[in-house]
């Protein structure tokens, strides 16, 4: 029965423009009309990143809960985890409209937002009020006028550092010109040494230390992967996030949506992401955290970026054409999956494909 309501519920929204469209999940999401079906705890999916707990490892990506207007509703649908934004230090329009665009036969999404947001103090407003120990991420960016992008950035740390779980400092947007110039070496080292001495400060006054994850771009040459490899290795950082969206268009069937600029997300980037999740793990080893993200749409494909190397795996994308139930069926999938291998903790197949996908080429 939750399926038919489900189907019904999609084919509504997918006659209004898919940002209205998510503007009324959000709203949904925000009066109860979307209802929670998280799935059984079931401590086999429990996992500890970077020296936090997890209920489970699927977390939702930033991009749909900008504003932090829904995370608690969102971990009620059966997320172990949740991020908001991104989130810049003023409130900002984003790219002109139309900036969102379906690619129903191929399920994908391409957007060209541009970090459209309230800004720091509305996000903050709403968290505060938000359970401490609910398991809300803050992804945070630069404004697209900013004379210092780096300063941005550290604003974020410490706006934020009271409420957050963990940071993501997200340098892989396209839509933002020039964004993704701190993926560069002598940029990005510049990036983390201001970010993480302003966490190391806010550490120090409070007492809590509050991890700082780096969300990276699909579109990495292998120079480019060794260069963020080495300077995460380099500095205190507590991993990575791979990845965002795509500026890639290879293999979609709706040629005409194709065109629109932007990153896309959904299933077609489930390849090309997984496999520069597991290049990123033979560079950086077994022990720094990987949340691995784009594509994933079941428990296999969330079981697969585990297998290629990922401590934990988000999702948004998918979800616009699976529905508010995704989340509980991956995560009973999981757990069914723990029975026919009889696994003790799905970490247990974290790296074993590792190989096999680093050598793919796409």
């Amino acid at each position: 029965m939750i399926d038919v309501f489900q189907s019904l519920a999609r084919r509504g929204l997918f006659l209004f423009d898919p940002e209205a469209a998510h503007g009324l999940s959000i709203k949904g999401l925000k009066t109860g009309l979307v209802p929670a079906c998280a799935a059984p705890a079931d401590p086999r999916l429990a996992q500890t990143v970077a020296g936090l707990s997890f209920a489970n490892p699927l977390g939702m990506a930033a991009g749909y809960d900008k504003n932090a207007d829904v995370p608690e509703a969102l971990l009620r649908l059966g997320f172990g985890f949740t991020e908001i934004g991104t989130v810049t230090p003023k409130p900002q329009a984003g790219n002109d409209k139309p900036r969102i665009f379906r690619l129903v036969e191929d399920e994908a999404v391409i957007n060209r937002l541009g970090f459209n947001n309230a800004g720091h103090q509305a996000a903050l407003q709403r968290l505060r009020a938000c359970d401490r120990k609910a398991m809300i991420g803050v992804n945070i960016g630069a404004n697209k006028d900013s004379a210092d992008r780096i300063a941005d950035y550290v604003t974020g740390i410490r706006t934020f550092y009271g409420v957050a779980r963990y940071f993501t400092a997200n340098i892989s947007s396209p839509n933002t010109p020039g964004l993704r110039d701190l993926q560069a070496r002598e940029s990005l080292s510049a990036l983390l040494l201001a970010v993480l001495a302003a966490r190391d400060d806010e550490a120090a006054k409070s007492g809590i230390r509050v991890p700082v994850f780096l969300k990276i771009a699909p579109d990495l040459t292998e120079e480019g992967m060794d260069d963020i490899a080495a300077v995460a290795l380099a500095h205190d950082l507590d991993g990575l996030i791979v990845s965002n969206t795509t500026l890639s268009r290879d293999g979609l069937k709706d040629q005409r949506q194709a065109k629109e600029s932007g990153g896309l997300s959904g299933k077609p980037l489930f390849e090309k992401s997984t496999v520069v999740l597991a290049k990123m793990r033979r560079r950086v080893g077994p022990d720094l955290p990987i949340i691995g993200a784009g594509g994933v749409s079941s428990a296999e494909t969330a079981a697969e970026k585990i297998r290629a190397g990922a401590n934990l795996v988000q999702l948004y994308s998918c979800m616009v054409y699976e529905g508010p139930s995704l989340p509980g069926k991956i995560v009973r999938g999981l757990s069914q999956l723990c029975d026919r291998e009889k696994l003790s903790s799905i970490g247990d197949i974290r790296g074993t494909r590792v190989d096999y996908w680093a050598d793919k080429n796409v």
